[in-house]
């Protein structure tokens, strides 16, 4: 029995070193010995490469403005913890996820001794999380974020109201397959029999095993660019206004605050769902609790400006799509402004496409290192860059400090990378920024 909350956290953490196991006959046997917690709630499923976050927010967001109580399961977290099992956004105390550890620990000490093996970190967290909504706190609807691919992944044994893939890009190509097909078929595995699937993928390859996967369980497809699009999209200084088109009923002037067009994509494919549930009674959900949740919707670390003066942004693009997306709205939204960026990142990534790319629009580029078991070292990113102005920094905290005192006015500073550096980051340029402001 853990006694404190120190204890519990340790122990989940502690089980990084089983890393990744894709399977999902560890977590059909946890569900077993807590009675099946997964069949005992309304779910809505959420995978693809990027985007999956945001999706998930932006749905939270408009059930919530309908007046529903909304359990969200998400991952990696940017401020704490805790809010990995959330409900209407809010994270689950220390007490309770204290309660969820005693709960879990017993049967994952159990199950190593079985043929399957001890439950990895996200098997726990994931198991905590079905016992959470389903014993100690009933919610109206939960919203689980896959993990890693779709097929083998530990929340992937449910049976959703409706599930999501937001777009497919090459990433985690050592476990899920080298091509897009390949991937797309991992991804496609969150389709269940005669469920709705909604879907900003695009690549066509990618896109052509969705299909086929939809029609093999006969779930209806509903398609970005296809049944549904984006209509009159308009960037704002700090969101975008757009109209979407959907066979349940147009719906225009949607703002949402997160900046980016990829988030119109996810905001899209949102919509559609929550029209997708009020038509089939599951939730009554009004255009204005669709227009209300959009804009309320707010997720950190996803091009999230911490300071306007001086300009600070933090950004978790940590795949090449990422840095695609990062790298396009700033050029569109600052062409005149010199970017000094920042980077860290694992190095299972794409890292010599996504530096390239980080290159062409940086005034300076830094590579940081970080501590996480997967990270790659400030020196090793370092090699790969082919910018003029580059340098590698170990401790990256009392770098960042002095690059945001020397800043410009008609500079920028760009925090970017792994969603598990942004996580450390966030706080401590929060918590510094802050302070700055109540010194002045």
């Amino acid at each position: 029995m853990f006694t404190t909350y120190k204890e519990a956290l340790e122990w989940i953490h502690a089980r990084l070193r089983l890393g990744i196991k894709p399977g999902l006959k560890r977590m059909e046997w946890m569900m077993d010995k807590l009675g099946h917690p997964e069949t005992k709630m309304k779910t809505a499923h959420i995978g693809g490469t990027n985007g999956k976050g945001s999706t998930v927010t932006f749905l939270r967001s408009i059930l919530e403005a309908g007046g529903y109580t909304v359990g969200t399961f998400t991952s990696p977290y940017i401020e704490q913890f805790n809010e990995r099992i959330s409900v209407n956004g809010k994270a689950i105390t220390d007490e309770e996820l204290l309660q969820l550890a005693n709960v879990i620990r017993p049967l994952a000490d159990e199950l190593e001794e079985t043929e399957l093996g001890g439950p990895t970190e996200f098997e726990v967290i994931t198991a905590m999380a079905f016992h959470y909504f389903a014993t100690m706190n009933q919610v109206d609807i939960v919203i689980f974020e896959v993990g890693l691919g779709g097929r083998f992944d530990s929340t992937n044994i449910i049976q959703p109201l409706a599930s999501i893939i937001t777009n497919i890009g090459l990433d985690h190509t050592n476990i899920l397959g080298t091509t897009y097909a390949e991937i797309a078929f991992e991804k496609a595995g969150i389709i269940k029999e005669n469920t709705a699937i909604f879907t900003a993928v695009k690549h066509p390859d990618a896109l052509k095993v969705i299909e086929e996967q939809a029609e093999k369980r006969k779930a209806p497809l509903y398609r970005l660019n296809q049944e549904l699009s984006i209509r009159d999209h308009k960037s704002q200084a700090k969101g975008e206004i757009f109209d979407v088109i959907t066979p349940f009923k147009p719906i225009g002037q949607l703002e949402i605050s997160m900046i980016g067009q990829h988030q119109t994509e996810n905001a899209a494919l949102a919509v559609a769902a929550a029209q997708f549930l009020n038509q089939k009674g599951s939730f009554l959900l009004s255009e204005q609790a669709i227009k209300t949740g959009l804009k309320k919707a707010y997720w950190p670390g996803r091009f999230e400006i911490l300071s306007e003066n001086p300009l600070v942004i933090i950004d978790g693009a940590h795949n090449e799509e990422g840095i695609t997306a990062l790298t396009h709205e700033l050029s569109t939204r600052y062409p005149n402004r010199q970017i000094q960026l920042v980077f860290a990142a694992l190095t299972d990534k794409k890292l010599d496409q996504m530096i390239a790319k980080l290159d062409k629009i940086a005034a300076q580029i830094t590579f940081v290192s970080f501590d996480f078991p997967r990270a790659a070292k400030a020196e090793q990113l370092l090699k790969i860059s082919q910018s003029p102005n580059k340098l590698a920094v170990d401790d990256w905290g009392p770098y960042l400090i002095e690059e945001i005192q020397n800043l410009e006015n008609n500079s920028m500073l760009v925090i970017t990378g792994s969603l598990y550096f942004i996580s450390e980051v966030k706080p401590f340029l929060t918590n510094y920024l802050k302070n700055k402001i109540t010194s002045l």
